[in-house]
């Protein structure tokens, strides 16, 4: 009863539930007004941020081919570091709203083509120099270059071009119309770098609330406050920040639960109860976007073959594979990266069933003969090796033979992911669907991590960007799901929560569905209790 009325009034404030509503909780309850109220105070108390001590997080997904250069940020550690001392022009709000960051103001052309950002004055860098125009004009240059590598290129490959109108002014001009535009340009690559990162891309200087002073790939990675940050109100309460890399699930709890860390990532469905119970944690569970996944490269032998493909897909049992993989913590997938959570969700396309018969017809027809290398690894998410080996279980079932190979977590997302043919994986998703189906779907971007290529499906694509009547919208949306799901190479059984635990000192949690850790922002907007 009193975790349930600590989060309610958290719910209060954070303005998501009225005063009235929380004491009519209460009382329903069997709480009295007098002591709700005491909680109600105590818990605005407990929301003021308190400045000073020691942030250490303990997370899974550091490798030791991590980097400070934003356009190479693959892993939910480079992420959630990288949040803390880099920012973009926009963010997106746990509810979805764009929020301005270091642009205070965006304005659109009637035709959705030409956006001015209108930057904040005064912002410095950690090496001192104030941040201009000229610093996000060479930033959206650096990753708009096809040698960058960036992982925000599909995005940028739909922008024309980008110029000053004056030292504090930006337009961007789109290929063609984009009414998302402000919204991919809070993707966390796109962090604004003294001259765009053109001279040091890994030096590690941005304008974020701290800067970095320890960077050990796969290691750990510190930082302190940056005591010239602009908005020391909102970001930066801890004196300092640390992530240690422990990927290993046992070893993170145990930090945990002894006060090595405060902070933890990727709780893992099948412990969570236990971790509940533990007498100083709070587990902190949000529902979302991301996904587990199990990719196929569609130009690459032998899932160029679409039949075997629809093969494999059938052969997947995905209610099984989320009550035994997520417990509960995440529902069904449907081989399209888009759910409910995101707006203009195409909810008439049908629920893709486990069926043996039709798994087995598409195999015959596929002519493959032998086993199937499927690649996982324990960092790709929690339990993608368990949930390989249902997928093998499942798939012979169909006569399918799939051969499971366990990758060390070292380098995967460097060797493996995207560079081998059928691996699992992961995606964080995106604040929108034009964004997720960017970054991943079109037929040139780089994070293309299925290989999936059509010329209509790009079209599609772009004509949605400017499609301001959101049925027509809605209609071509479904229409690029139905695609992706029928005739590409992605295998989507589950949205998952996202699962973290924190020390009962540590406050300020807010849930974000846009990503791990508050959509990495843990680290910058959490404080330990005084």
């Amino acid at each position: 009863m009193s975790r349930e009325l600590n989060f309610l009034s958290q719910q209060v404030i954070l303005g998501r539930l009225s005063r009235r509503d929380f004491l009519g909780r209460a009382a329903a309850l069997g709480i009295s007004i007098p002591v709700a109220t005491s909680m109600l105070s105590s818990a605005a108390l407990a929301a003021s941020p308190v400045k000073g001590g020691s942030l250490r997080a303990g997370m899974q997904g550091g490798e030791s081919t991590d980097s400070l250069d934003p356009a190479l940020w693959t892993s939910q550690v480079q992420h959630s570091f990288g949040q803390s001392w880099g920012e973009a022009l926009t963010n997106v709000s746990p509810e979805g709203d764009l929020v301005p960051r270091l642009a205070e103001e965006v304005h659109s052309s009637d035709d959705a083509r030409e956006w001015t950002f209108k930057l904040r004055r005064g912002i410095q860098f950690h090496n001192g120099k104030e941040m201009d125009a000229d610093d996000v004009v060479a930033t959206l240059e650096r990753h708009s270059d096809e040698d960058s590598q960036s992982g925000a290129l599909g995005i940028m490959r739909g922008i024309e071009s980008v110029r000053k109108t004056g030292n504090y002014e930006v337009v961007v001009t789109t290929t063609e119309a984009n009414a998302d535009l402000p919204f991919l340009l809070s993707d966390y690559h796109l962090m604004i770098q003294p001259n765009g990162g053109k001279d040091a891309p890994e030096a590690g200087i941005g304008t974020g609330p701290y800067r970095v002073v320890e960077f050990e790939p796969g290691v750990r990675q510190r930082a302190v406050r940056f005591e010239n940050y602009w908005n020391p109100d909102e970001f930066g309460h801890a004196d300092e920040i640390e992530i240690l890399i422990i990927n290993d699930t046992t070893s993170r709890m145990a930090a945990l639960q002894s006060g090595q860390v405060d902070v933890v990532n990727r709780v893992e469905p099948s412990i969570v109860d236990r971790v509940a119970n533990l007498s100083n944690v709070q587990v902190q569970s949000v529902s979302g976007r991301a996904h587990y996944v199990f990719v196929m490269h569609c130009d690459t032998a032998p899932f160029d073959n679409n039949d075997l493909r629809l093969a494999l897909k059938y052969a997947m049992d995905r209610e099984d594979m989320v009550n035994r993989i997520l417990r509960g913590y995440g529902t069904i997938g449907n081989d399209f990266p888009i759910n409910a959570a995101y707006p203009l969700f195409p909810e008439d396309i049908p629920q893709r069933e486990f069926d043996l018969d039709r798994a087995a017809y598409h195999y015959r027809r596929s002519g493959h003969d032998g086993p199937v290398v499927l690649r996982t690894s324990e960092v790709a998410f929690p339990g993608a090796v368990d949930a390989a080996q249902l997928f093998q279980q499942s798939a012979a079932q169909a006569g399918i033979d799939i051969e499971v190979r366990r990758e060390p977590g070292d380098g995967y997302w460097s060797e493996v992911w995207n560079a081998q043919p059928f691996c699992a994986s992961y995606w964080s998703g995106r604040p929108t669907q034009d964004q997720m189906y960017s970054t991943a779907y079109i037929s040139n971007a780089d994070w293309n991590d299925t290989r999936f290529k059509r010329d209509d499906f790009d079209q599609l694509a772009r004509q949605a960007r400017g499609e301001l009547d959101e049925a027509r919208r809605q209609e071509m949306y479904r229409d690029m799901g139905l695609m992706v799901r029928d005739e590409g190479g992605l295998i989507l059984p589950m949205f998952n929560d996202y699962i973290e635990a924190t020390s009962d000192r540590v406050q300020g949690w807010t849930p974000h569905p846009m990503g791990e850790m508050m959509s990495g922002y843990a680290l910058s907007r959490l404080w330990l209790s005084a």
